[in-house]
């Protein structure tokens, strides 16, 4: 809403507080007669009183007001949307109401309320020129329609429904000036800074009635129209008044600065139109800013649920494009790329099919007079629904409404008939509704009476103040209310369930300002800088948040309404000048906070009712039993004798020179300006003297904040194509500039993230977080790809566009113009390379597309489009793709308008040079969402060529580990060292066990590497290994596990792809070959080696440090290259004595020569102290365990289990103890080996001690076969 929240409006200070700012009067002017309105739509084919004619301001008292120049382009088109309206005496021609916004540049608004009847045409020009049309049409029609003659068949069919057509027509819309009386719409409307929506409508209706009564009203028009106009005030906050329509009181009361803003629309309605779940999802879609369009036959209906919805967002607010009555003459808008909400007017007459919508993709579709919602996809759920909904359910039930909404008012009752049975069922199912279905019906009974209350009353204009006798069946009876009991009670369920609303959003955010970042700099280089700061530490926040809620939170946090409303915190430091709504919101806050004094309520996901509701429905109460202010009576204005007459049924044209000026001083604004008002304007000084005041700060925010929303409202007049094309290209500027933010958001997340991996900075991204920026990603290109679309086909625009492109070039292959569909990268691989590598992976959008297009879990096109946009992120091709989509100009041309994003060509470029960026990053966004999916992988392996490969004679296995799975044992074909295999996703890769059967007569196999690809998202992994598998060959093993790492690819250079240095490398060959040739072994000092274990350990700390979602791979941190068994292997290593030449010693034998040390000493009873002993026994327990695994691995295989075992059951240290004291150690070691160094060992256990606190889970792969 605008500054002021609800009732925003009038340019603050210098407006006098005047309820009302204009009266208008548009229609049909006789001067320039008939002019039709091409811009409402296609005309001709509709029967002349069907189509729409231009309306025009017919008056408008007083001329202008300085603080709310008159709009005349904006007034006519919201009067009268769809133009002036011509019907005869046998149409119905019932008065209608409604209401309508006017947004002004700055953004601040102004509330219209008009009332549309109809008057009796008596200008004879006009009658005849519609005659004249009626003449023409028919003519038209008949020449289209004539029957074919030649066969007698066809004649009488075709004749048959042209009869019928034709008698239709005449029934329901001829005209014959002799015969028939013509009438045209009129509207009389009232523009206001403040939406006192009710109050207006009865001085509408009261200003009709006395036009329309046989008998005239007490005095002229113009004194009840200058009394409106000049002599009533705004209300002041807290206050209520009263005053004087043509037949009866009117009164009207504005919420104090403690209370929710003003907002005078029933939600009633709402719920009845809509029913209680529809609302949520509404609420949910419009919080997290889809698209949502709005559709009903009745203005009133549209402005009354885009006002609810984004009133009920309090302390939110709405900061996109806003247009709850969309003129006809505006359809273009529904292109607009930026998150909107819009209401669009049906006919009544087409359904929701007939309805071209650019981009459904995420757009919320209301089709409010049919009790029907159409969802985007994956909306996340608002947190505690069920509970939230049988809240809101219980109230409405109390005033008689059922919520799954009610019957009476949805046109298609019928439909809806057959629907309520079931969705009683359903919702009982959910704990909607409480007690029987059959107390709702008899709620519906009781409403019925009420309705034909309201009606007779609308009918006969009786205020029903007479009927005060009747008692107040509330339980407060001693409060007499001045407005009726049904007024009441709608004040009443407003108020309840605002509270209900506004209580969730205080329990949600209950402590945010500890989270608000505050700028360290002045508040203009904070302004200057505001894009790239972040001003609220979404990850801490949402890590305390409760699991379920994180779906819609972390996307929440994202929009553009929550950024705003945390600028608005920081720029509000003192309570003087806090934004209203802030200061409301916080105070509520404060309470919530003082009753939990942080107690676990805030942070578990128990549902807490709302308290404030009695509190509210009081000062409401107060306020309408006392009335604070009467405003002066309408009384005879200085008028010329026998003006102010005017004829029965006519709306006159009124004395202007009494209505264009005030009365020279009001004495209402002068004297009574309350005592609040001045202070405040005080205030304003003072605070422009200290710093930014309101008007500059909101201009601040206003372009701090110009993201999307450079366009808040469409300009209402001039609508020739120039202007249509620079909106457009504020559009495109509006987009490029998201996806810049979007892009380097995500980037500095990622980077962020990395950064700490490397030991900088504070974690702050976790999965689900990572998720909503892809999926926000998703939806800003489904975006760019709907604007200036020519035809839209299908729900995702990039999805079509991606098919139509997939099928030129089907159709260009097999005409033989274009043979490679993908690139080959590595075209140019070096002749000297000839280390064996695999082929590398063709890239290739199609085959992508393929990919997508071959999973079946995957049902419609908006998800097609999206995991597209995530396999290609993964790839880091994201960039790469759209340009060769792009590069398709023809295609483009064909599919887009001039104006489209996609045809602005430097637009496009930067565009893409941004999406290029991803490519710094990993992200793991395809493989990790869609984890049950089959996906093809093709392993490499590769031995040794030096020694022997191709004698080997045993049969070769292999098992791939990764986060999600594993495949079991695979038999490899003897000699065949490449295959593809497909499996269940696997995730992200961990280890690879090889091994052989030990058969035939050279069952060695030296393997230097093995590789394994995933074929579709193109992920290498590379698994080291450089040592022997067999008996009798390095340390006798069988089978060993590798531990391995992602490759990075650098696919913007060339592509060499099994060359690429990893990351950070596996277990390096040096390390594997140590025992083999002892004397190559690289040295390194106790220091080195301290510093090794240390950051071992320090990895292992920080793994479980991250949030869940986020944790790498344990297992490389325990085997990996300087994992912890490494570390500890050098440890042991450390001084070990070298035995005769070419027999290796291992520290699996020292390890066993001690268990048989502690064994014999068992035997023979020489126990030192108990504690030592069960260390003692616990060692020889897993010695003994591993050295009876039936898997055949090798003595630096159980060492790696040995080591792995310990860390996971928290006994290394005690282990250690255990060796440094051992004599086989003194035998063993030389002197100065770090075992034997007390202070050395010591500080060693201390760190091995940290790990401790930690749950260590190890891999299946790491302890298979072994049961401890």
């Amino acid at each position: 809403m605008s500054s002021g929240g609800g009732g925003g409006g009038g340019g603050g200070s210098s407006a006098p507080g005047r309820f009302a700012d204009y009266f208008v009067i548009c229609g049909l002017d006789t001067e320039t007669g008939l002019e039709p309105d091409e811009l409402s739509g296609e005309n001709f084919e509709q029967t002349p009183l069907r189509r729409t004619f231009k309306s025009k301001v017919l008056a408008r008292y007083p001329e202008n007001v300085e603080w709310n120049p008159f709009d005349q382009d904006a007034v006519g088109m919201l009067c009268m949307p769809k133009g002036l309206a011509f019907k005869t005496q046998a149409d119905s021609r019932e008065p209608q109401f409604h209401s309508f916004i006017i947004t002004r540049e700055d953004g601040s608004r102004t509330f219209g309320f008009s009332l549309t009847f109809f008057e009796e045409v008596t200008s004879k020009q006009i009658c005849s020129a519609m005659q004249t049309l009626y003449h023409m049409h028919n003519a038209e029609y008949d020449i289209l329609h004539t029957p074919p003659t030649n066969d007698k068949e066809s004649c009488s069919s075709t004749g048959d429904c042209n009869g019928t057509s034709v008698s239709k027509l005449q029934r329901f819309n001829s005209y014959d000036i002799s015969r028939d009386t013509l009438y045209v719409s009129k509207c009389i409307c009232l523009i206001t800074p403040m939406s006192f929506m009710k109050a207006c409508k009865k001085v509408l209706e009261q200003l009709h009635q006395a036009v329309t009564s046989p008998q005239p009203p007490p005095l002229p028009l113009e004194s009840y129209i200058y009394n409106i106009l000049y002599e009533v005030p705004l209300p002041p906050a807290g206050r209520s008044l009263k005053f004087s329509g043509v037949y009866g009181p009117i009164i009207c009361q504005r919420p104090s600065t403690s209370e929710l803003p003003l907002f005078d629309f029933p939600v009633k309605e709402v719920f009845e139109l809509l029913g209680v779940e529809n609302v949520v999802q509404l609420f949910t879609c419009a919080l997290l800013e889809f698209q949502i369009l709005l559709y009903s036959q009745h203005y009133q209906r549209l402005m009354t649920v885009a006002e609810t919805i984004t009133a009920l967002m309090f302390p939110f607010q709405w900061q996109h494009v806003y247009v709850p009555i969309l003129p006809a003459s505006l359809l273009h808008f529904l292109d607009a790329p930026v998150p909107y909400l819009m209401g669009l007017h049906s006919n009544g007459l087409d359904d929701r099919s007939k309805l071209e919508l650019p981009q459904e993709a995420n757009l919320c579709f209301v089709d409010v007079d049919n009790h029907f919602i159409e969802l985007p996809e994956d909306l996340p759920q608002f947190p505690n629904k069920l509970e939230f909904i049988q809240e809101i359910s219980e109230i409405l039930m109390a005033f008689g409404i059922p919520p799954e909404g009610n019957l009476h008012c949805s046109e298609s009752a019928s439909k809806m008939k057959s629907l309520r049975a079931c969705d009683l069922v359903s919702d009982k199912r959910n704990g909607n509704i409480a007690g029987s279905p059959l107390n709702s019906y008899e709620l519906l009974k009781e409403n019925e009476t009420i309705a034909r209350l309201q009606a007779l009353v609308k009918r006969t204009g009786v205020s029903l103040e007479k009927l005060e006798v009747r008692e107040e069946t509330s339980s407060k009876k001693d409060l007499k209310i001045q407005c009726d009991e049904e007024e009441f009670k709608i004040y009443q369920l407003n108020i309840q369930i605002r509270e209900v609303f506004a209580n969730r959003f205080t329990q949600m955010f209950a402590d945010y300002e500890v989270f608000v970042i505050q700028p360290s700099q002045d508040k203009e280089s904070w302004f200057t800088n505001r894009e790239q700061m972040q001003n609220f530490d979404k990850a801490s926040f949402l890590s305390d948040q409760p699991e379920p809620y994180l779906p819609f939170l972390s996307r929440f946090l994202e929009t553009q309404m929550f950024a705003s409303f945390i600028d608005n915190k920081i720029m509000c430091h003192d309570e003087d000048d806090k934004d209203p709504v802030l200061r409301v919101f916080d105070s509520r806050v404060d309470k919530i906070r003082l009753l939990n004094v942080r107690t676990p309520t805030l942070r578990t996901s128990m549902y807490q009712k709302c308290t404030t509701i009695d509190e509210a429905e009081k000062s409401i109460e107060l306020r309408l039993a006392k009335i604070d202010h009467t405003a002066v009576h309408p009384h005879l204005l200085d008028m010329k004798i026998g003006q102010g007459k005017y004829e029965l049924g006519f709306f006159p044209k009124l004395q202007s020179d009494v209505l264009s000026t005030g009365p020279a001083s009001n004495k209402w604004t002068k004297r009574n300006a309350p005592a609040q008002w001045r202070r405040k304007d005080r205030q304003k000084q003072h605070t422009e003297h200290l710093r930014l005041d309101n008007d500059q700060r909101e201009k601040y925010i206003q372009e701090a904040r110009n993201l999307g929303s450079t366009i808040r409202q469409p300009k209402l007049s001039n609508l020739s194509p120039s202007v249509i094309a620079q909106t457009n290209w504020k559009f495109v500027e509006g987009l490029l500039k998201e996806c810049r933010n979007k892009t380097k958001r995500m980037l500095v997340e990622k980077m962020g993230r990395e950064a700490v991996e490397l030991g900088h900075g504070e974690v702050n991204i976790t999965g689900v977080e990572e998720n909503t920026l892809i999926a926000s990603l998703c939806d800003l290109l489904e975006r760019i790809w709907s604007h200036g679309l020519q035809v839209k086909q299908g729900k995702s625009a990039l999805w079509s566009h991606l098919l139509h492109y997939l099928e030129n070039r089907q159709r260009r292959t097999t005409s033989g113009s274009f043979s490679t569909s993908g690139i080959l990268l590595d075209s140019e691989r070096r002749k000297s390379d000839t280390s064996p590598a695999m082929s590398p992976l063709r890239i290739s959008l199609i085959q992508d597309m393929r990919h997508i297009q071959n999973i079946s879990e995957i049902k419609t096109d908006v998800g097609k489009a999206r995991a597209w946009v995530r396999l290609s992120m993964e790839k880091k091709l994201l960039s790469r793709h759209l340009k060769q989509l792009l590069s398709d100009h023809e295609l483009t041309k064909k599919l887009y308008k001039r104006y489209a994003f996609l045809r602005c060509d430097d637009e496009k470029e930067q565009f893409l040079y941004h999406l290029l960026s991803f490519n710094a990053v990993d992200y793991f966004c395809f493989t990790n969402v869609f984890t049950t999916i089959l996906i093809p992988y093709h392993i490499l392996i590769v031995p040794s060529k030096k020694l022997g490969g191709s004698m080997f004679t045993a049969n070769p296995w292999i098992c791939i580990s990764g986060e999600l799975g594993e495949t079991g044992v695979l038999q490899i074909p003897r000699n065949i060292l490449e295959m593809t295999f497909e499996c269940q996703n696997l995730g992200k890769l961990t280890t690879v066990q090889i091994g052989h059967d030990n058969s035939g007569l050279y069952a060695k196999w030296l393997v230097e590497y093995v590789m394994v690809r995933n074929e579709i998202t193109g992920h290498t992994y590379k698994f080291p290994c450089g040592r022997w598998l067999g008996k009798g060959m390095d340390d006798g093993s069988l089978e060993r596990i590798l531990v391995g790492e992602l490759l990075t690819s650098h696919t913007e250079a060339d592509e060499r792809q099994c060359r690429t240095p990893p990351l950070q490398q596996s277990p390096s060959m040096i390390r594997r070959f140590v025992t083999i040739s002892p004397n190559n072994k690289p040295k390194l000092n106790t220091g080195q080696i301290q510093e090794a274990i240390g950051e071992a350990v320090n990895g292992i700390v920080k793994h479980f440090h991250k949030p869940e979602k986020e944790r790498g791979s344990l297992t490389l941190l325990l085997c990996g290259e300087s994992g912890l068994v490494s570390a500890l292997e050098q440890v042991f290593q450390h001084g070990f004595k070298s035995p005769r030449l070419f027999k290796n010693v291992f520290i699996w034998d020292f390890l066993e020569k001690a268990q048989t040390y502690y064994e014999t000493l068992e035997q023979n009873e020489m126990v030192p102290e108990e504690n030592w002993q069960t260390r003692a026994r616990n060692f020889c327990r897993f010695i003994t365990a591993i050295n009876n695994t039936p898997r055949n691995i090798g003595k630096d295989g159980k060492f790696q289990m040995l080591v792995c075992l310990g860390a996971r059951d928290h006994l290394l240290h005690h282990w250690i103890a255990l060796l440094a004291d051992c004599p086989i150690t003194a035998q063993m070691y030389e002197e100065i080996a770090l075992i034997k160094d007390h202070t050395l060992v010591n500080s060693l256990i201390r760190v091995l001690q940290t790990l401790q606190e930690f749950n260590i889970t190890l891999e299946a792969s790491l302890v298979k076969g072994i049961d401890i």
